[in-house]
């Protein structure tokens, strides 16, 4: 057995760069190769997918990269294993075999079923009008397809961490019970799931990394983990690839969309706050120190259902008195509108003495949504349109009228394990159940422990400064909660030690609603990750019943972290 698993990722989303399996593939060793391809949004997206053509409802990207390089994979070795199978897992495990058999290559092609819960919606409680129905399925079943010969494992909606996870148990005869290992895999898969956020993507330190020599027009690498038997790791990434791999990089994707101190993965329960990082060399970044324990009991399953039809318009507010000028426009096309909801975006006072049109121009936008097409199609257009020469001076719009489309409202939910089949289809045909563990563990979101004490500075003066003065972010969506995840820079200073403990203070749910004031109404948590030096935020209910049906400028909070760095906030001169 080999003393590391070098485990690469080529996907983060379903519609990530296509040629990134064979740049991974050509660009150093790798023994096994993951794409993460779904999302809750992906979900819907091929639920309607299969409304049209049943046959239908897997991630055709995947399939795309696949008729491009399954020779070359074969030809190193390396195994791939993905969740692009979506809601059809064996439709497109039977394509991969297609596509072998066209290019005349011999391939053992697995799938993992057991996820898709839709015929047993109405049973579970859960809704005969859903959409999607999938249990967030763990590691096991793809370490079993691993370990009986297979070289392409296609998978539904398994958890994103648990595509490395399998492998890495597959590997090293890991076992439920090895929760500490477990529980290492589980954060190098999280680390790696999204792809290039874990080397310099959407991270908020962009500026350091092209100081340190970064080429902003060179392609980011994809990342890849070198696991050990204990679960520790290295995420790094191929030499002479774009990004950089650094502690602030890896931080940055660790602390993305999570919740309390302990991840809830269906294979082990995750303690954030044990985990450690090291900057070992250049784009080498150790993970280690990692704890786990047992499982939940229950799993998460993720529900979409059709929540109706939308459509929205962007007018353009030029000059003086654009507050007037809206107040005008709502007030003509209120009458109009019969739509269930009309959301009208806030506007602002452009900048003075403008020397471009652009500039001394902002948007109204107006979003409406309704059960029925009819209020949201011309029932809504008609009215706009017919207003164009009957309204505010300089009446404009962004584009011609759109045409409705539907929207999906996200639930999540939880159902015992029992009522969920794990079931692996081997590449002869065989099916094989997997067991579910036998030890589990509350599910618990207590906050986490707070930083030893750190002297405070000499000099408590307060100055007033951004609070990404030296506070990192990287923020997100999970369903209708914005997660935010804080942590002070790894800059060299040495102050950072004082600037931990300054954050995990300020840091409170009446701070953060202080801060973003959409949320004064909302329940705040905030979580101490000290190891990290960071804060995770959640936000519950900031954006309604998930990305498809909300109306935010900013539906999954992805610049929610990057706002919320931009607040000016007292901070101690000394820190400073």
């Amino acid at each position: 057995m080999n003393d590391v698993l070098r485990v690469g990722n080529c996907s983060g989303f379903y519609g990530d760069r296509l040629t990134a399996m064979r740049e991974m593939l050509e660009g150093g060793p790798l023994d096994v190769l993951t794409g993460d391809y779904l999302a809750e949004l992906t979900m819907l997206i091929l639920g309607k997918d299969t409304m049209k053509d049943p046959s239908a409802g897997y991630a055709r990207t995947h399939l795309r990269q696949l008729e491009d390089c399954l020779g070359l994979a074969l030809e190193k070795g390396v195994r791939i294993v993905s969740n692009a199978g979506g809601l059809n897992p064996a439709g497109l495990a039977a394509k991969v075999r297609e596509v072998a058999a066209a290019q005349g290559l011999d391939v053992a092609v697995a799938h993992i079923e057991g996820d898709d819960l839709r015929a047993q919606a109405a049973d579970l409680g859960l809704g005969a009008s859903a959409l999607t129905v999938n249990a967030y399925l763990g590691g096991f079943g793809i370490a079993a397809a691993l370990r009986d010969g297979a070289q392409v494992v296609v998978t539904g909606r398994t958890a994103d961490a648990s595509l490395v996870v399998g492998p890495a148990a597959a590997h090293f005869g890991w076992t439920p019970d090895d929760h500490d290992a477990l529980a290492g895999a589980v954060v190098a898969g999280h680390v790696l799931e999204c792809g290039t956020q874990a080397t310099g993507g959407n991270f908020s330190g962009f500026r350091d990394l092209m100081r340190a020599g970064m080429d902003p027009q060179r392609p980011l690498g994809f990342p890849l983990a070198e696991i050990s038997a204990d679960g520790s790791s290295v995420i790094t990434k191929h030499p002479g690839t774009g990004g950089a791999v650094t502690v602030d990089t890896v931080t940055a994707q660790l602390v993305y969309e999570i919740q309390s101190t302990r991840y809830l993965n269906p294979d082990v329960t995750t303690r954030l706050d044990t985990v450690e990082l090291t900057q070992e060399a250049p784009d080498r970044v150790r993970i280690h120190g990692v704890r786990g324990e047992a499982p939940p009991e229950q799993l998460k399953v993720c529900v979409n259902e059709l929540g109706g039809w939308r459509n929205a318009m962007e007018f353009v507010l030029t000059g003086l008195d654009v507050e007037a000028k809206a107040e005008w426009l709502r007030a003509q096309l209120t009458p109009s509108l019969t739509a269930a909801t009309v959301h009208w975006s806030e506007v602002r006072t452009p900048l003075p003495n403008a020397d471009t049109e652009e500039s001394a121009s902002v948007l109204l936008r107006c979003t409406v949504q309704d059960p029925e097409p009819g209020p949201v199609g011309k029932g809504f257009t008609g009215p706009v349109v017919e207003t164009a020469l009957a309204s505010y001076p300089g009446f404009t719009l962004t584009s011609p009228p759109p045409a409705p489309t539907p929207y999906g409202v996200y639930r999540p939910v939880y159902v015992d394990r029992s009522l969920v089949e794990h079931t692996v289809v081997h590449a002869d045909g065989r099916r094989e159940p997997i067991a579910e563990p036998s030890v589990f563990s509350v599910a618990d979101h207590a906050a986490g422990l707070r930083p030893s004490p750190y002297p405070a500075p000499a000099d408590t003066l307060n100055r007033r400064a951004p609070l990404g003065t030296f506070v990192h972010a990287r923020s997100g969506d999970k369903g209708g909660d914005a997660n935010i995840g804080l942590w002070v820079a790894h800059d060299g200073s040495p102050l950072r030690e004082a600037r931990i403990t300054w954050l995990a203070k300020f840091m409170s749910p009446r701070r953060v609603r202080e801060l973003i004031p959409e949320a004064a109404d909302l329940d705040v948590e905030v979580h101490l990750l000290p190891r990290l030096g960071a804060v995770n935020v959640v936000i519950h209910g900031l954006l309604g019943q998930g990305v498809a049906a909300s109306t935010r400028f900013d539906p999954q909070a992805k610049a929610l972290g990057e706002w919320l760095r931009s607040r000016v906030v007292h901070i101690q001169e000394g820190l400073l």
